[in-house]
């Protein structure tokens, strides 16, 4: 297939990434179109590429077609991201509508980003840039879909720059400081402030005090403080569910 821009119905030319995506028919169905325009965006979808070979999960949004220079090709799919950022600003009306479900559903969701980080570390990679614009929600399907993972890594690995890219709102303190490690620990750092973002709404926090605790465990300063991995965090997760 050869998705054009010039046919798309819609178009995300407003990023930071140095990407520019789009949505087109073509094939008898729509597609996620999402090309580099920029060398460091060209290896950020190269490296996009990679880990999606490796990692497979029903709730990451995969590409089905991988085109040259580079081209990620991907299935389109319903829903609204809860952080529309842009380089004009941040648009969260998404999160915040997504705050006010009932608590049953936003655990539900809570659960599948953690579910999918057990296939993700399982397959020796750790998080990078995860944010609330990661995270596309079906408002009708009451579903959850991972999207842009584009900038994830083989870990553990020691940082050779300043920083990662990514939101402060859910780094690690270790991902801002050159030569630090970034590990399984940094990922559990990033899914505890995933789960404290989500259920802490804005007229306040809207799960339970032992969730809160699970949060907190995850976001320990030290690393050695928190869980040592995704599969311990989500055990401690789930014995806070009602089901459980």
């Amino acid at each position: 297939m050869e998705p054009r821009l010039d046919s798309a119905f819609a178009v995300f030319d407003a990023q930071d990434s140095g990407c520019v995506s789009y949505g087109v028919e073509a094939s008898g169905r729509r597609w996620f179109v999402k090309t580099a325009t920029t060398a460091s965006s060209r290896r950020s979808l190269l490296r996009a590429a990679r880990f999606h070979a490796a990692v497979q999960h029903p709730a990451i949004v995969r590409p089905e077609h991988i085109l040259d220079g580079p081209t990620l090709v991907y299935s389109w799919h319903d829903g609204t991201v809860l952080n529309h950022a842009t380089i004009h600003g941040s648009d969260r009306s998404a999160l915040h509508r997504f705050q006010q479900l009932p608590l049953p559903d936003v655990e539900t969701a809570i659960d599948t980003i953690l579910e999918a980080h057990l296939a993700i570390t399982a397959a020796g990679y750790v998080a990078v840039d995860l944010y609330d614009g990661c995270f596309l929600y079906d408002f009708h399907a009451r579903r959850l879909r991972l999207i842009d993972l584009d900038e994830y890594r083989p870990g553990p690995f020691t940082l050779d720059t300043d920083r990662l890219p990514g939101s402060r709102r859910y780094m690690a303190p270790e991902e801002l400081v050159r030569g630090a490690v970034i590990d399984r620990r940094t990922t559990v750092y990033t899914l505890g402030r995933t789960i404290h973002h989500l259920l802490d709404s804005p007229p306040g926090w809207r799960g339970s005090h032992h969730q809160m605790q699970v949060a907190a465990n995850a976001t320990a300063t030290p690393p050695a403080d928190r869980y040592p991995d995704v599969a311990a965090l989500a055990a401690a997760w789930r014995t806070t569910l009602p089901s459980s």
